[in-house]
């Protein structure tokens, strides 16, 4: 499976920004995608998470209600609509996919977001 983030940029806090994260290779076995993001100095975090049979989803605490995660299996691509966004968000966001059930999981390259306040 590869992954490739997309959407990254600067933007001014409340403003908005869209990522998506694009999926090639089998998906077989794949069935939890998430968002993570790690800022300077700090852990990666996770940020949000779906369940890609049936959509259940999943927040960290300090995305909830500004971030919503989506998927679009036609296109095989997982979105992150980030909304009111603040300075404290600034980090490089990443995607990953896992086969839980086979131990397999996948990384993308990640895309840099700045919000300048």
């Amino acid at each position: 499976v590869q992954l490739v983030e997309s959407g990254g940029g600067l933007v001014q806090a409340g403003g908005s920004l869209r990522l998506s994260c694009a999926a090639s290779g089998s998906m077989f076995g794949i069935n939890v995608m998430g968002w993570y993001r790690q800022a300077p100095g700090k852990q990666r975090e996770l940020v949000a998470t779906i369940i890609t049979g049936g959509g259940r989803t999943n927040y960290a605490d300090s995305v909830k209600g500004r971030f919503t995660i989506s998927r679009d299996n036609a296109k095989n691509t997982l979105y992150l609509q980030m909304n009111s966004l603040k300075p404290e968000d600034t980090a490089v966001y990443s995607c990953n996919a896992a086969a839980t059930l086979q131990n397999r999981l996948y990384w993308g390259q990640g895309t840099q977001v700045t919000v300048s306040s």
